[in-house]
């Protein structure tokens, strides 16, 4: 009803502005939101997030059907459904569930290839050893060292470190390839040092030796180096070589040498080596001439030792020494061999005084108190052989203790 006054078909006084106003306001309403979704991009990665996702008209149709579905992380999507392949959601589902199978995978082998090995338990064990002197039959031949060499059975002998080889390396049970070598190359460093090193042959030194043992043999070390004794416990020469300084001195420092290394598992933490070594000396008097040239002779030491290695001895470089086995000559049989060496040197004669008597009625030190003696074979000019097969060690046979 119009209000007398208004104008025909105008907006009565006190209302709004009819049809332009509300276009006027959608205007300024459509504009504000506008600019609140401005920063909102609807892009394809946009509209895959989302976790609704509406049916389409033909799914739509059905009975009871639900206007949206719920998106799970591993739908990718539309465009996924339409091209066959996984979303991005998928995508990173499997990259999880491979990265979590390989590193089972990964765990699984690592057990196997290293699998847990207990901690070795108790001390080292003492050294049991034997050192048997060889008495010659024949004089002792003298001359030069090279003119020695050649024509003895060490002909063929390699000189020094040379001689000891380390043989072909495979795994063991429960000790890796890596493990075999060091053990192989702390055995040969033993050898090295306890046999060839200067210092040790002169009687001059010990501790080149004694940082590759055990620390629980230490203290049987260290008394059999200062006070030697045949009881098979403390015989310094089975753990070293060495010339008593008085008696002899080494003429040539290029020692011929020749034998072989073997290694075994004997326990899942225990490795064991075994070397067997013949090493040929050129030895002189200590007093006289070093200059003389018939004065040098021949002396042969025959080493079989037993060593033995634990995880912790191997990764310290050290070992320890189980057995030793000695034969060494040619040395007067009435001698005793626990201290040092004592050659018989160039133009001795063979002995005929067998060991002290030994009584088996007497109490303390019952292994041994005059100790053992064997036969030094006679030198024989050696045959040519190959490399690979060196000549035969020196053999003895053991004398009975002289009555």
């Amino acid at each position: 009803m119009a209000v007398p006054g208004d104008p025909p078909n105008s907006t009565p006084e006190g209302m709004g502005g009819g049809d332009d106003d509300f276009r006027a306001d959608d205007f300024r309403s459509d504009e504000y939101r506008s600019d609140e979704y401005r920063s909102v991009v609807f892009d394809e990665d946009f509209v895959r997030a989302a976790r609704l996702q509406e049916y389409s008209a033909q799914e739509r149709m059905g009975e009871h059907a639900r206007a949206v579905r719920s998106r799970s992380i591993w739908s990718g999507g539309g465009s996924a459904s339409r091209t066959g392949t996984p979303g991005r959601g998928a995508r990173q589902g499997m990259l999880l569930v491979l990265l979590i199978a390989t590193a089972f995978a990964g765990a699984v082998y690592m057990g196997l290839r290293n699998p847990y090995v207990p901690p070795s338990g108790g001390p080292a064990q003492a050294l049991s050893s034997t050192v048997v002197p060889l008495a010659p039959t024949t004089v002792v031949p003298g001359g030069r060292p090279s003119e020695l060499y050649a024509a003895g059975p060490a002909a063929d002998y390699r000189v020094g470190a040379a001689g000891i080889t380390l043989p072909a390396v495979r795994r063991t049970h429960h000790f890796t390839d890596a493990q075999v070598v060091a053990a192989l190359s702390i055995a040969k460093d033993y050898l090295v040092q306890s046999s060839l090193d200067p210092d040790i042959l002169a009687g001059a030194a010990s501790r080149p030796v004694r940082v590759l043992l055990d620390p629980d043999q230490l203290a049987q070390f260290d008394r059999s180096m200062s006070s030697p004794s045949g009881d098979g416990r403390h015989a310094a020469t089975g753990w070293l070589v060495r010339f008593d300084p008085a008696a002899a001195i080494v003429a040539d420092s290029r020692v011929r040498v020749s034998g072989t290394l073997a290694f075994e598992e004997v326990a899942a933490d225990v490795l064991e080596v075994t070397t067997d070594h013949t090493f040929v000396y050129a030895v002189r008097p200590a007093t006289g001439s070093p200059a003389a040239a018939d004065g040098a002779s021949l002396f042969t030491v025959r080493r079989e030792l037993r060593l033995r290695f634990d995880r912790e001895d191997l990764t310290a470089r050290r070992l320890e020494l189980a057995s030793a086995y000695v034969m060494a000559g040619p040395q007067d049989c009435s001698a005793d061999p626990a201290g040092a060496f004592r050659p018989l040197l160039a133009g001795a004669g063979p002995t005929t005084v067998g060991p002290a008597a030994s009584d088996p009625y007497a109490s303390g030190q019952p292994r041994r108190t005059a100790g053992l003696c064997g036969v030094l074979a006679p030198p024989a000019t050696p045959a040519v052989s190959s490399p690979a097969t060196p000549p035969p060690p020196p053999q003895a046979a053991p004398v009975s203790p002289a009555p």
